[in-house]
């Protein structure tokens, strides 16, 4: 899953089957290559109990020699964002808010940092790098829903800040009931910076209708290439058009038409490059479980490290990790651009 090309700033690799320091960065460019990897069996079963010569890591097709392991839980750095639009009010606020306190509470160690972002017409910072479960709980009973859905921009710009969460595990949780709507970029800039960072990117989508997978986007703003300023100001960034909207719902311009629902497609084309998942739930009550199970797999996940190459060639190097014996699958990072 998260995986990284590292610049070891002044300092040596963290030992294997240890969390590096406080002081300790990543930056994509030279040294180590991070892979987190999940391994579950023929049931979903998480697996447990493998070593670093049961994993066999490839780039472009080329097997790895894994000079770091560790298959202990490690301390996450972890971004939430949270749809805020007008079709989230009512009972799938709620919801989320409740699925959310729990996942902070319960689920997660009282070791990992969090931050929050809504997003609806436009993303917002609602809380900085933490570690105060009752911080985070205010900040999220403080969200009211209203406007359109700016997804897209909403996770562009959380990417970099997780990126510069302390640990080595960097995660990203996504939760939301619509499509895109208000975005000046579209998903496949998205990709592109998912793709350059090294965090694991989660999505949890509320669609209540079966046919939800293969339905195609709406039309979106015009693209805006990057790259663009990302992090917590918009000060820099082009003025805002409205978006094209249907009939406006409760609490903002939200269109109940089919084009607003979720998109599955566009969310597997954030989550799935990065190791990370989409998972769609039927009713906003599902969200409970949904963010229970991805603290089980933040809570079950194998670290491997293995040099890198020294290419600084700005392309796409593919990464497979396998499982040597058993018949399990692994999900992991797909690759990493060599910035």
């Amino acid at each position: 899953m998260a995986l990284a090309v590292a610049t070891l700033r002044g300092q040596q690799p963290p030992p294997a089957g240890g969390e590096q320091s406080d002081s300790f960065r990543f930056r994509s460019g030279v040294e180590l290559i991070n892979v987190t990897a999940t391994v579950t069996d023929a049931s979903g079963r998480f697996v447990a109990g493998l070593r670093q010569e049961d994993f066999a890591v490839y780039e472009d097709n080329q097997l790895q020699t894994v000079t770091h392991f560790n298959a202990e839980r490690v301390p996450v750095s972890l971004g939430i964002v949270l749809d805020t639009s007008g079709s989230m009010a009512g009972d799938k606020i709620r919801a989320a808010q409740a699925a959310l306190n729990r996942f902070l509470y319960d689920l997660l160690d009282r070791g990992d940092e969090m931050f929050l972002y809504r997003f609806s017409s436009e993303p917002g910072l609602l809380l900085d790098w933490t570690a105060d479960r009752a911080l985070m709980s205010r900040a999220l009973g403080r969200i009211t829903a209203n406007g359109g859905t700016a997804m897209y921009d909403a996770v562009a710009e959380a990417v970099p800040l997780a990126e510069e969460g302390r640990h080595r595990k960097k995660a990203l949780v996504v939760i939301s009931d619509g499509n895109d709507t208000s975005s000046r970029i579209d998903v496949r800039d998205v990709k592109q910076v998912i793709r350059e960072s090294e965090v694991m990117v989660y999505a949890i989508g509320i669609d209540g209708d079966d046919d939800s997978t293969y339905r195609r986007a709406p039309r979106q703003p015009p693209r805006i290439p990057l790259p663009f300023p990302p992090g917590r100001g918009r000060s820099a960034w082009p003025p805002r058009q409205p978006p094209a909207i249907g009939p406006r719902g409760q609490g903002g311009g939200w269109s109940a038409g089919r084009d607003d629902r979720v998109n599955v497609v566009a969310l597997r084309d954030m989550t799935d490059d990065s190791g990370g998942r989409t998972e769609i739930i039927r009713d906003a009550g599902d969200l409970n479980p949904a963010t229970a199970s991805i603290a089980n797999e933040l809570n079950q996940q194998y670290y491997l490290g293995y040099a890198a190459g020294g290419k600084r060639d700005g392309r796409w190097h593919s990464i497979r990790v396998e499982v040597r014996r058993g018949a399990y699958r692994v999900r992991a990072r797909r690759g990493y651009v060599a910035s």
